[in-house]
């Protein structure tokens, strides 16, 4: 008796909380909003407004107040308009996030059109639902791409690459161009075994093709002819890759290991469904890693305290304390604050709550996997910069069926292409503008300039 009124009064301090948490948040809203009214001319408030609601912090408020009186909020308003739809539901809580992510005969993935685009023809795992082909596809990949590779061959090789880096750049580093771009390529140059015709083409193609893909949920036509561009000169290069690797023989990259297997006569191994899986890998790898790498890393260098401890620990080579604090900046903003799936037939969300919500067939889903993370029934002291959080406390690769594939390789490698930077001694961000993460007009880190010693 005596533990249920303390559960009872423990949930009534987080509501309290929570209220007042929203309450506030709605108040620095409205406050932001009304100085955009007043301060900015008429035609760049669109602009202004957009550019509000894209700050991790503005999110984080929004969120905030939709856990508090909407928690499933459902439109009649388009949000997604690069995919068919009739509606858009917006899913904050922790519970429900998890829910719709795992339900996926109710809510499926929406990416196969735009994967067929891609490939010229034929969807690949990312884009499948649980089907017979989804547990094939992924399984035989993972034949190729073993768990055992991270200690024993790509975290060295991100180690050693990264520690030449840092120390060959005489106290200034322009992050992303320097490490968090060369540390992905080089995997997929010398791991994969798919350098590309060169290194700008490889970040360019697999960039254009993740915005298409994940990012752009207006489809808009500029980033579209971009992705197919890209998709078409990745086709041909990886065309050309697989013919030249048949001739040559051997090797242990992940190429290789995919022309083994189709030399096994294992089914599913056609040069046509290498070059798809390898497409889908590439996509993937590299621009994935440089956002969160950047982003995770300015988090920290906003809290001087955090970057302190991650410091300590990357000096005293604490590998599980770095990884902790660049997690939990990632926390803070994700890769993707949302993640998006398309109800199949009218579904309850939250059955038997007082927030359940019926789901109409063809309602794009927004699961928040940013507010999940910070939902105070879910995640204890979620405001707070903790290094002690249980994994579960964290959505960062999505969540069910389609958990990032390469969640594994991020977890292990963001830490250790940015341990030898984090050793430095006066780690701090340049003066003005090149100190702050430039995205260049685009969803991705293209210039952010630190300096040490």
């Amino acid at each position: 008796m005596i533990r249920l009124i303390e559960n009872a009064i423990k949930h009534v301090l987080i509501l309290l909380d929570a209220i007042i948490t929203a309450v506030v948040s709605l108040v620095a809203l409205a406050w932001q909003g009304l100085k955009i009214l007043i301060s900015t001319p008429s035609s760049g408030r669109s602009a202004a407004f957009s550019a509000l609601v894209a700050q991790p912090e503005s999110l984080l408020q929004g969120f905030a107040v939709l856990r508090v009186f909407a928690p499933n909020l459902l439109l009649k308003k388009q949000l997604i308009t690069a995919y068919p739809n009739s509606g858009t539901a917006i899913v904050t809580l922790a519970r429900d996030v998890r829910e719709v992510l795992s339900r996926d005969d109710d809510f499926a993935v929406v990416y196969a059109p735009k994967m067929e685009a891609i490939t010229a023809g034929s969807n690949f795992f990312l884009g499948m639902q649980n089907t017979p082909q989804y547990t094939h596809d992924v399984s035989v990949m993972r034949l190729a791409i073993r768990r055992e590779d991270l200690p024993q061959t790509v975290i060295p090789a991100a180690s050693q690459t990264a520690q030449q880096i840092v120390a060959s750049q005489n106290g200034s580093i322009d992050v992303p161009n320097a490490l968090t771009l060369e540390i992905p390529y080089r995997m997929v140059a010398d791991y994969f075994g798919t350098p590309g015709p060169s290194r700008q083409d490889m970040i360019d193609w697999t960039t254009s093709m993740f915005w298409y893909l994940f990012i752009d949920l207006v489809g808009e036509t500029s980033i579209t002819n971009k992705a197919l561009d890209s998709a078409a000169k990745c086709r041909a290069y990886l065309d050309q890759r697989i013919t030249e690797r048949k001739a040559e023989g051997g090797g242990d990259d992940v190429l290789a290991r995919c022309l083994a297997l189709q030399a096994s006569g294992t089914p599913g191994f056609t040069d046509i469904d290498i070059r798809n899986n390898m497409i889908g890998m590439l996509i993937g790898a590299v621009p994935t890693l440089n956002k969160a790498a950047v982003q995770a890393l300015d988090q920290l260098m906003d809290r001087p305290d955090a970057l302190a401890k991650a410091q300590a620990a990357a000096r005293a080579n604490d590998i599980k304390t770095v990884t902790a604090s660049l997690m939990e900046g990632l926390r803070f903003n994700p890769v993707n604050p949302l993640i998006y799936r398309q109800a199949v037939r009218d579904s309850v969300i939250a059955r038997s709550t007082l927030r359940a919500r019926t789901v109409p067939q063809g309602t794009m889903v927004l699961a928040c996997n940013l507010s999940a993370m910070f939902d105070p029934h879910a995640t204890a002291h979620a405001n707070q910069f903790r290094l002690d959080r249980p994994a579960d406390d964290y959505i960062l690769w999505g969540d069910g069926l389609h958990t990032c594939f390469g969640q594994y390789i991020n977890q292990a490698i963001i830490p250790t292409m940015l341990m030898p930077l984090l050793k430095q001694p006066g780690l701090r961000r340049a003066p003005g503008s090149a100190g702050q993460v430039d995205f260049g007009g685009t969803p991705f880190p293209q210039h952010w300039q630190l300096l040490f010693g």
